[in-house]
């Protein structure tokens, strides 16, 4: 394996934001590709995003009917980035969107065109954060609840809301 594959496949902390469209398999073709448009411009033209992006320090995954975005900046940055298009979803009351955060580790892998991608618990678990919002939720981990609790302008939007099972009968 050649040095710069290792360095791909190297575990790291990342800070993900997943995003998930709201009944997107009962919508029409037309109407997905309509979906997908819109929350992909709405992530782009948050400024988080493209700070990250500019200092490339953000990856991009496609997911279908969503996308995670992994910073490589602070636990703060998914988490305003989340806002900000909650805040430009105001504009679009039909586009139903939830939106989960984890910090967590990541590595590489390369999947099955050939091309690097990530894998890894701090993905799986904004995955299942988010599968526990409804649309217009944004969830984060026990794990960034407490990085940002010691911050006084975040203490107002941290309100803990229990257990809740998910995928493997895992407890969040």
């Amino acid at each position: 394996m050649s040095t710069e594959i290792n360095k791909q496949i190297a575990l790291e902390i990342a800070h993900v934001l997943f995003i998930d469209i709201v009944g997107y398999s009962k919508l029409s073709i037309n109407e997905q590709h309509a979906a997908i448009d819109e929350v992909n411009e709405l992530v782009r033209t948050s400024e988080q995003f493209q700070k990250a992006e500019a200092s490339d320090r953000l990856i991009k995954i496609p997911t279908g009917d969503g996308m995670a975005l992994v910073f490589y900046t602070s636990p703060e940055a998914p988490v305003q980035c989340a806002i900000e298009i909650g805040r430009a979803l105001k504009e679009h009351p039909g586009l139903q969107v939830r939106m989960g955060v984890h910090s967590g580790p990541v590595s590489g892998v390369i999947d099955v065109t050939g091309r690097a991608n990530l894998a890894g618990a701090g993905l799986n678990m904004a995955n299942r954060v988010m599968s526990c919002g409804d649309a217009g939720h944004i969830l984060v981990s026990k794990r960034v609840a407490a990085d940002l609790f010691v911050y006084e302008h975040w203490r107002q939007f941290l309100h803990a809301l229990g257990l809740s099972e998910v995928k493997h009968g895992c407890r969040i």
